[in-house]
C-alpha cells in the first residue's frame, strides 16, 4: 500500500507518525502545493492530508487512489461530488479535537469579557509598577453568570461549550437542528436578538456560509461578544470588521477565516491591535492530545476501511 502524506508539517513536528507508517509505503511530505499535488498523488493508494485543496483538478491523475483521510473533522476542503463519481472513498476523524476546541472557544471568551489583554498588558509595561495605586479597575469588565450564551452548533464541540457556559452561570441557548433537552432551542435569529455571548460551533455548508451576516449583527445587542471557531466564511467577515470598529460588537474572537493565513487585503487587518479582539492561527483543535489523538483515529480508518469497514466514511 501506498500512503502520500501531503502536508504533515500543519501537524506539528512533535507528533509520532508511526502508526500511519506502520501500515504500508509510505511517503511524507511536510508542505505541499497547490501546483504539486497531481503529481505527488499519481502513485498514491491512500492521501492522508490537512489543509490541501483536493478536487477534479488535481485528482483526475490519481488512478490508484482508493482512500483520502482527512486529518480533521470538516472536509470542505475535499470535492465530495468527485470523490463519489471516480468511486474514491473519503473518511474524516470526528470528535477528535472536541476538548481541545471547546477549552479554547471558553477561554477566548473570558478572555474578552474580562479584559485579561488590557490587565496584563498594564503590568508587563511597568504601568503599574509606576502607578500609585494597588489596583486598577478599568476597563470596566462584568460577571457572565446570568448573561445569555448562545451556542450556534450543536455537535460534540457546541455541546461541550453549552455545558461549560452553563456551569459558569450563562442561560443557554442552543442552535442545533435537533431539540436538546438540557438547554433551551433557539434559532440563529434569536440567538443573534437575544445573547449577549454568541460563539460558532457549526461545519461550513450552503446553509452557514455568511449565517452571520450584516442584518444579523444589526439585530444583536449593543456591545455583543462573538467568538468564531468554526470556519472563516459562516461570518460575514467584512461586516464583523465594520461592526468591532463601529462599537456595535463589543468583543471578537476568532481562529479560523475565510482565507488562511489572510493577508492585508482582509478586512480582519483593519481590527489587529485592538484590545477588544482576539485573533489566533487557526489553533483551537490542536492541543497536543488531540493531533496524536487524530494520526492514531486515521491509521485506524486506514486499516478499517482495507478490512471493508466504513468507518468515519463520507462517501
Amino acid at each position: 500500500m501506498k500512503i502520500v502524506i501531503l502536508d504533515s508539517g500543519t501537524l506539528g513536528a512533535d507528533i509520532d507518525l508511526s502508526p500511519i507508517f506502520a501500515l504500508g509505503e509510505v511517503t511524507e511530505y511536510k508542505q505541499t502545493l497547490p501546483e504539486e499535488i497531481a503529481e505527488r498523488l499519481t502513485e498514491a493508494d491512500v492521501a492522508v492530508l490537512n489543509k490541501c485543496k483536493l478536487n477534479a483538478g488535481n485528482l483526475a491523475g490519481a488512478k490508484n487512489l482508493k482512500l483520502i483521510c482527512v486529518a480533521a473533522t470538516g472536509y470542505d476542503n475535499i470535492d465530495v461530488g468527485f470523490c463519489r463519481e471516480r468511486g474514491i472513498a473519503l473518511c474524516n476523524v470526528p470528535g477528535y479535537s472536541t476538548d481541545s476546541v471547546a477549552q479554547l472557544s471558553i477561554a477566548m471568551t473570558l478572555s474578552l469579557v474580562s479584559h485579561l489583554g488590557e490587565f496584563r498588558s498594564f503590568v508587563h509595561s511597568g504601568e503599574y509598577s509606576k502607578s500609585a495605586s494597588a489596583n486598577r479597575l478599568e476597563p470596566v469588565y462584568h460577571e457572565i453568570a446570568g448573561q445569555t450564551w448562545g451556542v450556534v452548533g450543536g455537535g460534540g464541540i457546541g455541546s461541550k461549550v453549552a455545558e461549560i457556559a452553563q456551569a459558569l452561570g450563562c442561560r443557554v441557548l442552543l442552535c442545533r437542528r435537533k431539540p436538546e433537552d438540557r438547554y433551551e432551542s433557539a434559532d440563529i435569529d434569536r440567538i443573534c436578538r437575544e445573547c449577549d455571548i454568541i460563539s460558532l460551533h457549526v461545519p461550513l455548508s450552503d446553509e452557514t456560509r455568511g449565517m452571520i451576516s450584516r442584518k444579523r449583527i444589526e439585530s444583536m445587542k449593543d456591545g455583543v461578544v462573538i467568538v468564531n471557531t468554526a470556519r472563516g466564511a459562516v461570518c460575514d467577515e467584512q461586516a464583523v470588521a465594520d461592526a468591532v470598529i463601529s462599537g456595535k460588537i463589543g468583543a471578537f474572537g476568532c481562529d479560523v477565516y475565510s482565507k488562511e493565513p489572510f493577508g492585508e487585503d482582509h478586512p480582519f487587518s483593519t481590527i489587529l491591535g485592538l484590545p477588544n479582539v482576539c485573533l489566533t492561527p487557526h489553533m483551537a483543535w490542536g492541543s497536543y492530545e488531540a493531533r496524536q489523538r487524530c494520526v492514531r483515529r486515521m491509521a485506524e480508518n486506514i486499516t478499517k476501511f482495507f478490512a471493508g469497514n466504513n468507518h468515519n466514511r463520507i462517501c
